[in-house]
């Protein structure tokens, strides 16, 4: 029990509560589409490739703006990006839902990315400044991180429900709704925080970091349909020249937006590596067990939903829980912990056929979804401590837009794998067949990603070590 004073635990909770409704708004959006794909795509008249943007749109925004959006909370106000955040997801919600086409619909979701990325940097930054190191600050993160399963459980059940009764427009204008309250919350409630000094703009990396990201997740989309496309190969190679402009910026900027020394930093690599993974190697395979157990087993979108929701909701569960680890276990250890568990888990998925029950997902979603939420707990906390006080923001939104990137690249990679399986037997074989291959991709995966962040092992600092300002904080973080 912390001996703090009541009325400075009043604007911690507060942070921590508005912090938390935002993130799981944030991830409700994200997942809403994943059961009913192919109702949106009916109803606007998508085909194949319009599908997949619908289903990756988003990340876009996410990945590209991610960082930008850090760096602008620590640097100008941490509320002051959440509630802009708040009141451009309402906009952009509104455009989804009054979409005539694809195209209109994926701006909107684009849009939709870049304000829910706004959301999460300035959310987990706020709670970086409201809770110092300690039992609090893991027991905030933990809840930070439980939002993230409990929005991957909510959104795909909410959206499957609301289209039985209510036209597929209806899912964003809740949302838009629900963004207005929680902006209003979150603009009578907060508490303004920043660095104490202002950087300066970093506006070239901030142009090559967001171009060069939304190329390539866009390669990636469209890398579905043949990568040897013409535009395919001009967005990757745009992507990678975009992408080694903003490191030579970085390491020439006199307030670089994403400081390259913390890549020398074991604890942050870690983040960013187990990040990334985590969205390739679970994300990526778990966004098509819906669309497999609806052609694979006959399901409906609700009941597909339901699937997904043993592994979204026991990530829920799990997460709150990891808090009870601190100081047994630490950080990087609890999150290679939970990739290999999740590894696992996608590998026990293995074998399922049209002729298996629908009990066959339980063991491999539950252990995947135990595993998610050690990881998306442990993340969280290891985001905030893997860089100093006054850059919480951007290094929470380093590690969220590993996360989201790597998500883009497991879709994609999903899609490959299932694109490449054996012809013949019907949609329902072919189906089985392509999950099982990305099954064995995914786990593997996760199991290798678990190895690396094991492996990034932090030294201790020498008792003789000269302290350089900027570091010595990051250190006693640490």
């Amino acid at each position: 029990m912390t001996n703090e004073p009541v009325e400075h635990r009043s604007p911690a909770r507060a942070t921590l509560a508005i912090s938390c409704a935002a993130t799981l708004l944030v991830l409700i959006n994200f997942t809403t589409p994943i059961p009913t794909v192919q109702v949106l795509a009916k109803a606007l008249g998508s085909g194949p490739s319009g599908q997949t943007w619908i289903l990756g749109s988003i990340s876009i925004g996410l990945a590209a703006c991610l960082m930008v959006a850090g760096t602008l909370a620590d640097d100008h106000g941490r509320k002051r990006i959440f509630t802009a955040g708040g009141t451009l997801l309402v906009l952009a919600s509104a455009v989804c839902a009054l979409a005539p086409t694809t195209a209109v619909f994926v701006v909107g979701r684009v849009v939709q990315g870049g304000a829910s990325a706004a959301l999460l940097a300035s959310s987990l930054g706020l709670l970086g400044h409201a809770f110092p190191p300690g039992p609090e600050r893991a027991r905030a993160t933990g809840l930070w991180g439980a939002m993230v399963g409990g929005g991957i459980a909510i959104g795909p059940v909410y959206s499957a429900l609301l289209i039985k009764v209510a036209p597929w427009q209806t899912a964003y204008w809740i949302i838009a709704a629900v963004s207005a309250l929680v902006t209003l919350w979150g603009l009578a409630s907060l508490t303004e925080s920043r660095a104490e000094q202002r950087r300066r703009f970093d506006a070239g990396g901030v142009v090559t970091v967001a171009a060069g990201v939304s190329l390539l997740i866009a390669a990636l989309i469209e890398g579905r349909g043949g990568w040897t496309q013409p535009h395919v190969l001009a967005f990757l190679v745009a992507a990678l020249v975009l992408l080694a402009g903003f490191v030579w910026i970085e390491k020439r900027a006199a307030d670089p937006m994403l400081d390259l020394q913390l890549l020398r930093r074991p604890a942050f690599v870690a983040s960013a590596v187990g990040a990334l993974v985590t969205g390739i190697g679970v994300i990526g395979f778990m966004t098509y067990i819906p669309i497999s157990a609806q052609k694979v087993l006959g399901m409906s979108p609700l009941q597909s939903a339901l699937v997904l929701a043993i592994w979204s909701g026991l990530s829920f569960v799990a997460a709150p829980q990891a808090r009870r680890m601190v100081g047994r276990v630490g950080d990087r250890q609890q999150v290679a912990a939970g990739l290999a568990v999740c590894g696992v888990g996608e590998l026990a998925l293995i074998g399922i056929d049209s002729a298996s029950p629908w009990w066959q997902f339980v063991p491999g979603m539950a252990l995947a979804g135990i595993g998610s939420g050690v990881v998306n707990a442990a993340l969280a906390g290891l985001a905030v401590r893997s860089v100093p006080a006054h850059r919480v923001a951007m290094g929470s939104a380093a590690g969220n837009a590993s996360r989201y990137l790597g998500s883009s690249i497991g879709v994609a990679l999903m899609a490959a794998i299932l694109a490449l399986s054996p012809r013949g037997g019907g949609p329902a074989h072919e189906m089985s067949v392509g999950m099982n291959y990305a099954g064995v991709v995914a786990g593997a995966l996760a199991v290798l990603g678990a190895v690396l962040v094991a492996l990034c092992r932090e030294r201790p600092r020498p008792r003789h070590a000269v302290e350089v300002p900027g570091e010595l904080e990051l250190e006693r973080s640490a």
